[in-house]
């Protein structure tokens, strides 16, 4: 038997809500896979959907996006949902922009937004 596939999902602070709202929406799917997270983003998610198991890492600002980024550089990760606020500035952009750009060169599939995550779920959930 296969490894599930192990699944990061991230938010931006004002984004945070959108992300409880989608695992929500998706968490019978979101059940086969392993799921690592920002330290927030994954506590608010486990609070709202107890049935999925999430392992937390830092949050963003103290290091998180980075122990994500090694964790595709080593391939832990192999996809990755970032919901990103363009709108708002962060101090730890070029952490952000880093793990976008691993997610690039390792090739993994990501999204960045809602609708582009709709879109992987359930790709990955067929591919199963």
């Amino acid at each position: 038997m296969s490894k599930p596939l192990r699944l990061a999902l991230i938010a931006h602070d004002q984004k945070k809500d959108d992300m409880v709202a989608f695992v929500r929406a998706h968490e019978s799917r979101l059940s086969r896979f392993e799921i690592v997270s920002t330290g927030t983003t994954g506590g608010l998610v486990q609070e709202a959907c107890p049935s999925l198991v999430v392992h937390r890492v830092k949050s963003g600002p103290l290091g998180g996006d980075q122990q994500i980024g090694a964790m595709i550089a080593e391939g832990v990760v192999q996809a990755m949902i970032f919901f990103i606020d363009p709108l708002s500035p962060m101090p730890h952009d070029v952490d952000v922009k880093a793990l976008t750009r691993l997610g690039s060169v390792y090739d993994i599939p990501m999204a960045l937004n809602r609708a582009t995550a709709e879109m992987l779920v359930e790709k990955l959930a067929h591919a199963k």
